[in-house]
């Protein structure tokens, strides 16, 4: 069987690399462009084009090449459309791509294009079904094998399975255990799909409900909230763009930087928390604590900008004026 392959980010690389696994290797991967990363803006291949790189030997013993392409807007996906077509694919999967596929493109596959999507369908439509699961404190997600048409998350569902979030998931470790099941099922779906066993059945899409593309600014802290729903923002933002906060301290060496919150644990009962206002930096039973808008978050890991994650005992011992800052 001849398949595409249409993904960018470490969701699509554990998906790509567990087909491969399973025999499943496409003729060709269709990934974002290389991209600048970090403080040195140092050009960067996304995951999935690192697995085929790492994968050489793996596909030279399959005997198969795979070739690359990397548009970067919808335009230039569907300039590629000639070259997709010349390799007759009978199929094609998509695992967080984050592009709508044009017509021109959705046509090329003879059984149309599979898409695994972070969420059971029609909930979380979107492109960040996992952050929000996490954000809005739900203690259920899974998997929805999709195939795709010309509107967002629309198509008719194959399958899907589901899985508990734990109270600890982050959006990088649930992703990750999506993947996995995610792709152990669509490798159980490909046979009776060809072979016609599975019919797709249409969305109900009175009950969608949607997700918008995650920014940078998204993860700036609103210390008025609750602590449960900013714990729910440091691990739906974890890596990326992480939950922080600007810190206020005339008297501090790190004024006006920007701190990330890595970690930390709610505490609501506390009886001398009145006397602090939401954002302010205290000290209770030794321990680095902030006010939130109800409850008090106790910080158990945190990042400067541009640093190394520390633990709170490790960055008071070298910011000891940090204590009475206002974070906002």
């Amino acid at each position: 069987m001849k398949f595409l392959f249409f993904g960018t980010p470490e969701f699509a690389a554990i998906v790509l690399e567990k087909l491969i696994n399973a025999g499943y290797i496409p003729e060709a991967v269709i990934c974002n462009p290389d991209e600048p990363v970090g403080r040195k803006q140092i050009l960067t291949s996304p995951p999935v084009k690192r697995l085929i790189a790492n994968g050489k030997q793996l596909m030279a013993n399959s005997g198969q090449l795979i070739e690359i392409f990397q548009p970067a807007n919808k335009t230039d996906l569907s300039a590629i459309s000639d070259k997709l077509s010349t390799i007759k694919p009978d199929l094609a999967i998509i695992a967080a791509y984050g592009k709508i596929i044009p017509k021109e493109i959705l046509d090329i596959p003879r059984f149309g294009i599979l898409n695994i999507h972070g969420s059971l369908l029609p909930a979380y439509r979107g492109a960040s079904p996992i952050q929000y699961a996490i954000l809005n404190g739900d203690k259920e997600t899974g998997v929805t094998i999709m195939k795709i048409d010309e509107e967002m998350d629309h198509g008719p569902v194959l399958a899907n399975s589901k899985l508990l979030i734990a109270d600890s998931d982050t959006c990088e470790s649930l992703s990750k255990k999506l993947a996995d099941l995610g792709v152990e099922l669509l490798i159980k779906v490909i046979p009776d799909y060809i072979s016609e066993k599975i019919k797709p059945v249409e969305q109900d899409h009175s009950k969608a409900t949607y997700t918008k593309i995650i920014k940078k600014e998204d993860g700036k802290i609103d210390w008025l909230k609750s602590a449960q729903e900013i714990e729910r923002m440091t691990r739906a933002f974890y890596p990326w763009p992480s939950a922080y906060a600007n810190i206020k301290n005339q008297k501090s060496k790190i004024k006006n930087k920007i701190l990330k919150i890595i970690e930390v644990e709610i505490i609501l009962q506390y009886s001398d928390v009145l006397k602090y206002s939401p954002g302010k930096v205290f000290l209770k039973n030794s321990e680095l604590a902030v006010k939130c808008g109800k409850g008090v978050l106790v910080v158990k890991k945190l990042q400067l900008e541009g640093g190394k994650v520390l633990t709170a005992k490790e960055f008071l011992n070298g910011h000891k004026d940090f204590i009475g800052s206002i974070l906002e």
